[in-house]
């Protein structure tokens, strides 16, 4: 096995490089195919979600693998490979599979353990199998990770760690309050008709609200899930289609609108939003600046005047207010008190040996500054500059979409509030993770560890086959060979003879073949086929066709 993996998701890149990163399901085949065509990759499969892009692909060769990988992701992506490289993750081997399940567990989600990454693995596994780019490997190994994935699901409380991102956005949107009571009697506009948008709609109705929109480029879509929607036994809410042009019209009518689509250009603008809140209120919307900046010249409060033992500043003319960090007396002083100083400042011990001449510029320009203007600038925290009072949201507005739906300018708006993919991975960042956490770990190791096994066991039967197979070639000849000295053997003896000489070949192989295949599970055990190859002579030949035709078997199987 030598599965590869190269990524990039919320953890690794902000979502401004995710948004540009982004892949439609065109741009996923083609890199699909381009990947089995490169020379290092025999196998791939693509993970595409709003919050991460991994390419997985079965490699010959390790550095030629991550190098074709990480071209071929910035290639169909449009983002180069200089600008991508610093925000991509690489996984090998037992990393890469220790990754996969914990994905499909959720424990890498933006909001933890939520469920929804298990269908979007299984869609993955399956456009793989359409295109034929999946074989033994990564069919097994999507596979083992949806069972993994469930298992996580059904035997802890993983579900309670977090929801899906959609009760996650929605949660956020209510600002504390119970997102029942917050959407009890809203209106609803869902924008896109997708597995999030669906999800979407039906988690709205669920909520309580009176009424779900749906707009969908493609109407019937659209249709259908308001169709759902309407005769769903869970709830009685009201459903329609509209088509997207009706969009601008139905937003002024919304309460809060969900987007969602796969479009690579933005589906509702901030002069949209704006004239869809201006249609509310019927009051012009303005557009709210950045937090403002202290006013210039305001007093600082003073810090301490520092007296502490040991410093090795002349504090006698230190002008009150200012702290030991950064003053006046530092002006003038030389390398070796500067050092020390720091290193005081810092809990060490004085510094015996100057700092070399490196420093000589910033200490010139330390002691310019304090002679100009009475002391050196400090680095303080800045003080809590108050909000400005915006008006209550008429408007919320939730984008789940990679690359955005919505203008993020939309932030700005007053009278609406918007939530989106990046605004969510602020929020999960501080989101409390349950203990059934540490269960689900567990379970990813021990998942880990038996798929390891089962593939480095899988290593050896190719050559356990051919073995057997070159076995009773051996039993077919001397068979042949003996009826040739005695053609007077009758049938009866015959069979008996060759029943016999088959029990004590099969006898003879068992305990070997069993014992090479538990040592071959076992770390390290890859060499064992290797030294039964060596062995028994067997013709390599053999080994890669029972290897190839063990492939073909397992190329397309359905998902899990």
């Amino acid at each position: 096995m030598s599965l590869l993996v190269v990524g990039l998701s919320h953890r690794s890149a902000p979502v401004s490089v995710l948004e540009r990163a982004s892949l439609n399901a065109d741009a996923q085949n083609k890199l699909l195919q381009d990947t089995v065509a490169a020379e290092p990759a025999a196998e791939a499969a693509v993970l595409a979600t709003c919050n991460r892009i991994e390419l997985y692909a079965d490699v010959d060769k390790f550095h030629a693998g991550v190098a074709e990988l990480s071209t071929l992701l910035a290639q169909h992506s449009g983002v180069g490979l200089e600008e991508l490289t610093p925000h991509l993750y690489v996984h090998y081997e037992d990393r890469a599979v220790h990754h996969l399940f914990s994905v499909a567990c959720g424990l890498d989600s933006m909001v933890v353990g939520e469920g929804q990454i298990l269908g979007q693995i299984k869609d993955s596994l399956a456009r793989a199998q359409e295109l034929h780019t999946a074989g033994r490997l990564l069919n097994d190994l999507f596979q083992q990770a949806l069972r993994v994935g469930k298992r996580a699901h059904s035997e802890t409380g993983i579900d309670r760690a977090g929801q899906s991102l959609v009760t996650f956005g929605l949660e956020q949107l209510a600002a504390g309050a119970a997102v029942s009571g917050w959407a009890r009697g809203k209106k609803a506009l869902v924008i896109g008709a997708g597995s999030m948008s669906s999800l979407a709609a039906a988690t709205l109705a669920r909520a309580g609200v009176a009424e779900v929109v749906v707009a969908n480029r493609t109407f019937e879509r659209a249709e259908r899930l308001a169709q759902i929607l309407t005769e769903g036994d869970d709830t009685d809410v009201v459903a329609r289609a509209v088509p997207m042009d009706a969009v601008p019209a139905e937003l002024t009518r919304a309460d809060v609108a969900v987007s969602c689509t796969g479009a690579t250009g933005l589906v509702l603008t901030v002069d949209a939003v704006a004239a869809a809140v201006e249609g509310r209120t019927g009051e012009p919307v303005e557009i709210t600046a950045a937090p403002v900046a202290p006013v210039a010249g305001a007093q600082l409060p003073p810090t301490s005047v520092g007296t502490e033992d040991g410093c090795p500043l002349d504090l006698s003319a230190a002008q009150s207010g200012f702290s030991v960090m950064g003053e006046a007396a530092v002006a003038g002083l030389d390398a070796a008190t500067l050092e020390q100083h720091g290193a005081w400042a810092a809990g060490g011990t004085a510094v015996d040996q100057p700092r070399e001449s490196a420093d000589a510029d910033l200490i010139s320009a330390l002691a310019a500054t304090a002679a100009t203007a009475g002391r050196v600038p400090e680095m303080r925290r800045p003080e809590p500059v108050p909000e400005v009072p915006r008006p209550e949201p008429v408007l919320f507005l939730l984008d789940l979409a990679m690359p955005r739906d919505i203008d993020a300018a939309a932030h700005r708006l007053a009278g609406a509030r918007l939530v989106d993919i990046e605004s969510l991975a602020e929020a999960s960042a501080d989101a409390p993770m349950a203990s059934d956490v540490d269960q689900v770990r567990r379970i990813v190791a021990d998942e880990v560890a038996a798929f390891g096994a089962a593939q480095r066991a899988a290593t050896i039967t190719p050559t356990v086959v051919a073995l057997r197979s070159m076995a009773a070639e051996v039993v077919a000849s001397e068979i042949a060979r003996l009826e040739g000295r005695l053609p007077a053997l009758d049938d009866k003896h015959r069979a008996e003879i060759t029943q016999t000489v088959r029990r004590v070949v099969d006898k003879l192989l068992h305990a070997p073949t069993v014992r090479v295949k538990q040592l071959a599970a076992e770390p390290g055990g890859a060499g064992y086929a290797d030294a039964l190859r060596t062995l028994f002579d067997l013709d390599p030949e053999t080994v890669a066709s029972v290897s190839r035709a063990g492939n073909s078997t397992e190329k397309n199987r359905g998902p899990a």
